[in-house]
């Protein structure tokens, strides 16, 4: 049956700025793909990152240039043919996946052969800040049970881990350094964050220079981020990573994030599933491709001054599956 399509930017501002590495952002401007078949309608949420070359404009034009194979009928499967990994890709698959579950009123997981998914719980995570404003915010979360806390390679990272531990001393610790150290400094920081608490370190080297993680002692397993994309980054991350985060907008969408998990598990990677800054509607597929994961981090609405209406239901930072008014 032949579709519709409409292509709507949304910006939704952040509850603060939020920091990392790369920068500093106050709102996350999303793409929205919708479809429509005249009687039922599905939706996809992406964010263009910039790190992968993405912007509003380049992801709205792949999603343009595909428009009339998927107004045809063009499939889940199809559109893994014609568009690349990415952004763009990731709206329309998820937007296909809620299109399909609303025609056949089955959910999500059912279409997928998957068991009836159960409540996740995320990180929360910490931009980049002075270590005693940082462990100041990680006292305000006490009682969330695992912080993601990010880096930049500044020499202040440890000091920033150990203010947030004295300061949250009962959570469970995480490091995002978004590619900002450098081999020395891992080398340097590993054994001390251990002590701190800290369970896993997210890809503390650039993707360029991260063979060197292959020939050194890993004392807390490391995660692959800026380094994992789709199944064809696999083969080379064995080795040097002992862990992938899973995105959507880098896999493309939920089937090709459901094919990596699948994969990554069969290569011996354990498995993070993760987001950008965005809404419920980009958080809710995370949840299904999250069933299991050691490491959860879709806390994206949680860092919005305001989120979807309506959305996921959280609970402190326990998630619930998404209803079928909101997706899948």
């Amino acid at each position: 049956m032949p579709l519709s399509m409409k292509i709507n930017v949304e910006s939704w501002p952040l509850a603060g700025k939020f920091k990392i590495s790369r920068g500093t952002r106050k709102v996350s401007d999303v793409i929205v793909v919708e479809l429509s078949d005249g009687n039922y309608f599905g939706w996809g949420e992406c964010f263009p990152y910039a790190r992968y070359g993405e912007d509003i404009d380049s992801v709205q034009n792949q999603i343009k240039a595909v428009r009339s194979n998927i107004e045809a009928g063009a499939d889940r499967h199809a559109v893994m043919d014609i568009m690349p990994p990415g952004a763009a890709r990731n709206a329309i698959d998820c937007a296909l996946w809620d299109l399909e579950s609303k025609r056949t009123g089955a959910r999500v997981w059912d279409l997928a052969k998957l068991s009836i998914p159960k409540p996740v719980t995320t990180v929360f995570t910490l931009g980049v800040d002075d270590p005693l404003i940082m462990g100041e915010k990680a006292r305000e979360n006490c009682l969330r049970p695992r912080l993601k806390l990010k880096m930049t390679g500044d020499g202040l990272d440890l000091e920033r881990v150990r203010q947030i531990h004295t300061n949250a001393p009962a959570s469970r610790l995480v490091v995002d350094a978004n590619e900002g150290w450098n081999i020395e400094q891992y080398i340097e920081y590993a054994p001390q964050l251990k002590e701190l608490s800290v369970e896993m370190i997210e890809q503390p080297l650039p993707s360029s220079d991260d063979e060197q993680l292959k020939f050194i002692e890993r004392p807390i397993p490391v995660c692959a981020d800026e380094s994992c994309h789709d199944r064809s980054t696999l083969p080379d991350l064995v080795g040097k990573y002992d862990m992938i985060n899973i995105k959507l907008d880098k896999t493309g969408g939920l089937t090709e994030a459901l094919n990596l998990r699948t994969e990554a598990l069969n290569l011996g990677l354990d498995i993070m599933v993760g987001c950008m800054i965005g809404t419920s509607l980009a958080m809710a597929p995370g949840v299904i491709v999250a069933q299991g994961a050691p490491i959860v981090d879709l806390d994206g609405p949680l860092l919005l001054a305001r989120d979807r209406d309506p959305g996921l239901e959280f609970s402190g930072s326990i998630i619930n599956p998404p209803e079928i008014e909101l997706w899948g």
